[in-house]
């Protein structure tokens, strides 16, 4: 599958700081580093105010600028080449016109030229998440002059395991990249960047739980490692 996106302009859509390396760090670390891939990831929320009862960002202004530090250090251990950080509102993007989530998406994949999105499964708890993939779908409507020919969505280690198990929009993946052990290394360093979302284990984005997370998916598809996604739609 890799081999399919070789020297292709790949945009990567999340809502939150860490979201890019939890969802396909390692399979980015492999396009940037042996596929010639041209990445960029746009992180759409700032990503910590929720942690307040009431949004006040400039309560938060140290922990925000602590937050954007994390991102270029993250960006460095996996390589992808540019990044673009936008301020909506951390777990609130419910509160926030899908329209303006949508006009940034558009902006940015026009401007990058992309070919290729990755972004959050529909079905996650987390509400930003939900948005993020509904404004993906919608700005990449497959109309005769689009440009993005194809989408692909991955699990959030916290926010896809999470849904309720009679909820029908489980991640279900039919797509799996088998990923190094440098790369899976490099993924896990990366998330270590952030300082306000690292986890110690057994949380789901602890250091070891993310090795056992790669070696299962490894398992079902008979390799070491593996992420797995789910293609949308992709056009030929």
């Amino acid at each position: 599958m890799l081999e399919s996106l070789r020297n292709k302009n790949i945009l990567v859509v999340v809502a939150h700081p860490d979201d890019e390396l939890l969802g396909l760090g390692a399979t980015m670390y492999q396009l940037n580093k042996d596929y010639s891939c041209k990445t960029r990831v746009v992180i759409l929320g700032e990503g910590i105010t929720s942690r307040a009862n009431v949004r006040d960002p400039e309560k938060w202004d140290k922990e925000l600028k602590i937050h954007r530090e994390n991102i270029r250090n993250a960006q460095k251990a996996i390589g992808f080449g540019s990044v673009g950080i936008y301020d909506f509102p951390d777990n609130r993007f419910d509160t926030v016109s899908l329209l303006d989530i949508i006009k940034v998406i558009e902006k940015e994949k026009e401007e990058f030229g992309a070919q290729v999105i990755f972004t959050h499964h529909g079905g996650d708890v987390n509400v930003d998440h939900q948005r993020t993939f509904e404004a993906v779908v919608t700005a990449t409507r497959p109309m005769k002059d689009e440009q993005v020919k194809t989408v692909i969505t991955f699990e959030t280690p916290s926010g896809t395991e999470w849904r309720a198990s009679t909820d029908p929009r489980h991640f279900t993946p039919n797509m799996y990249v088998s990923v190094s052990e440098e790369a899976i290394n490099a993924k896990i360093s990366g998330m270590e960047c952030y300082e306000f979302e690292k986890r110690d284990y057994p949380h789901p984005r602890s250091p070891e739980a993310l090795r056992i997370q790669a070696q299962r998916w490894g398992v079902v598809v008979g390799q070491h490692y593996a992420e797995a996604f789910a293609i949308v739609r992709t056009i030929s």
